[in-house]
């Protein structure tokens, strides 16, 4: 049976939007732990358009400032704009646009009163195997962060990253990556070092050419590459984007506690699945399910849940600035409690 998942770097115009927005969230949260906040990134080309609400006593700041520090922490600076000129974003061309306002005051009321600050489903997963998670997407992710890593450093490869793992009978039957080049370079035997077995079929940038790249040529949008930030084509993807809201968001918080939760209810099974639901405004939880699969059979447990907001965000150091590095590793790698 063939099993497809894929990864993209933070080098991807996607996941730069997703970043910087936890970056700027960090910078907020830095002065005030309570602050409010859900904002949208679009960055096209060297301009980048901020959309949202935000409700803090920190001071905004200079905004320009924030997406290039994070634009530089991902590794599109001034070096690598020197490297790469016209093919890719310009930190130095960055113009910022700010449509930023305030929580609606409906919204508020009732996370004042430590209520979820909105209204869904999550899901969490966990499967036996390396990273709890299943070994197409681990090796998906293994080989994306090895590529861009390298690419890091290198004066030819470039940092918009997208790899693919085919796996056939739990063997590699294709990999693909696509990677930005100057010059072309043979990346078969770093492949499969990384991977740690040959692939039947190794594909690298299957156009034949890729230069352009980042922003200059893809429209980057928060919140597009969930089911890479996810558990790929392995389970439901639950609510929204995380890497926008601050932990009042039940798409932040509940899609953490529900890979948490799936994580401690694994035990020998072979996959495990917890279902979350949200109402806004209210701290217990509509419904929760815990399914579990061993040797092909499924069982089911009810889940109660009403573990306020803020005792779930304390919990878990989701009042601290650590967004940027969980965009950065995604959900099902960063968590100190999921081993």
């Amino acid at each position: 049976m063939q099993r497809t998942a894929e990864a993209v770097s933070l080098g991807h115009p996607d996941k730069i939007a997703d970043y910087i927005s936890s970056y700027i969230l960090d910078r907020l949260i830095e002065q005030d732990p309570h602050t409010r906040y859900a904002v949208e990134v679009m960055i096209k080309d060297n301009t980048v358009v901020l959309g949202g609400e935000v409700t803090t006593s920190a001071l905004l700041g200079d905004l320009t400032t924030y997406v290039k520090s994070a634009l530089s922490d991902i590794g599109y600076d001034e070096r690598y704009a020197s490297i790469w000129g016209n093919y890719a974003i310009d930190p130095a061309q960055i113009k910022v646009i700010n449509m930023i306002g305030v929580q609606s005051a409906d919204i508020a009321q009732g996370v004042d009163h430590d209520g979820w600050g909105d209204q869904g489903v999550f899901v969490g997963y966990a499967a036996q195997g390396e990273g709890k998670i299943n070994r197409e997407l681990f090796l998906a992710r293994k080989l994306n962060k090895a590529l861009y890593e390298k690419a890091r450093t290198s004066d030819n490869l470039g940092l918009d990253i997208k790899t693919q793992i085919t796996l056939n009978d739990d063997k590699i039957e294709t990999a693909i990556v696509a990677i930005p080049m100057l010059h072309d370079e043979d990346l078969t035997d770093f492949v499969i070092s990384v991977l740690g077995e040959k692939p039947a079929h190794i594909i690298v940038n299957g156009t034949g050419r890729y230069t352009y790249h980042s922003s200059i040529a893809d429209c980057g949008i928060t919140g597009r590459k969930l089911a890479c930030d996810f558990y790929s084509t392995a389970a439901p993807i639950g609510g929204g984007s995380p890497w926008t809201k601050d932990a009042s968001k039940a798409d932040l918080t509940l899609n953490v506690y529900a890979r948490i939760l799936a994580c401690e209810n694994l035990a020998d099974n072979d996959e495990c699945f917890v279902y979350l639901s949200s109402c806004i405004g209210r701290a217990e939880l509509p419904s929760g399910l815990i399914k579990t699969i061993k040797n092909g059979i499924v069982s089911y447990r009810d889940l109660w849940c009403n573990q306020k907001p803020s005792v779930l965000i304390k919990a878990y150091g989701l009042d601290k600035p650590i967004y940027a590095k969980l965009c950065d590793k995604s959900i099902s790698g960063i968590l100190p409690d999921v081993k």
